[in-house]
């Protein structure tokens, strides 16, 4: 993943997007460790609208958005010019597809889904990732899927972060394409260890999953 070049769209596009998600949900954010654009982290939270990613990128120190990655199903961000020129060249997301290639024989060789991941991981880049691997109704948390666990395992120093969002169901709620401005909040915690040594796969998820449960207010 290379280095951004001057790219004045990118900066007034950017711009206008951190301003009128502001504006939609009046998002607080809430930081029980100062964040810190030096380290690779894994941004990790609950998943009940389209808007969440955009709520925690927008959240983030803006010295620190280029070198931090929503990670988006490909086959929905590329749905049409817009979502691919939003994802990419705005998000500078990682796209990942949602169905193994190699799941029947005529996809030829199974592929590594994660590798995306990373690779950005590997160049020192940070990822915003959702382990219930897709939108929840917003009042309860469901079983993280095991994508975090092989990332983590992978690259067991890097840090993660759990990070509640509140609210954002209600702002557009899932299968809705309306708006409602209500005040949001998004808690980032303190920085956890990743995969140690011995842990089992159900152990880190459940420990990643309470530390994400434990900032709901």
């Amino acid at each position: 993943m290379s280095e951004s070049r001057f790219s004045p769209d990118r900066r007034l596009v950017s711009s206008l997007l951190v301003m009128l998600c502001r504006l939609l949900t009046g998002i607080r954010s809430r930081w029980l460790t100062l964040p810190d654009a030096e380290v690779t982290r894994i941004y990790y939270a609950n998943h009940s609208s389209h808007l969440d990613g955009l709520v925690i990128w927008a959240s983030l120190p803006k010295n620190m958005r280029e070198r931090v990655h929503p990670v988006a199903a490909a086959d929905y961000w590329s749905g049409s010019r817009l979502k691919r020129y939003l994802s990419l060249r705005i998000f500078r997301a990682v796209l990942v597809e949602r169905r193994t290639p190699g799941s029947t024989p005529a996809d030829g060789p199974r592929q590594d889904l994660l590798q995306p991941l990373k690779q950005a991981l590997e160049e020192g880049h940070s990822l915003i990732l959702f382990p219930e691997g897709t939108r929840g109704n917003g009042k309860q948390l469901n079983a993280f899927k095991s994508g975090l666990y092989h990332l983590s395992k992978a690259w067991p120093d890097v840090e993660l972060v759990p990070v509640w969002l509140e609210n954002l169901n209600r702002v557009l709620p899932k299968g809705s394409r309306l708006v409602v401005p209500i005040m949001c909040s998004a808690t980032f915690g303190s920085p956890l260890p990743g995969v140690q040594a011995g842990e089992e796969k159900q152990e880190f998820l459940a420990r990643t999953r309470n530390a994400l449960e434990a900032l709901e207010p």
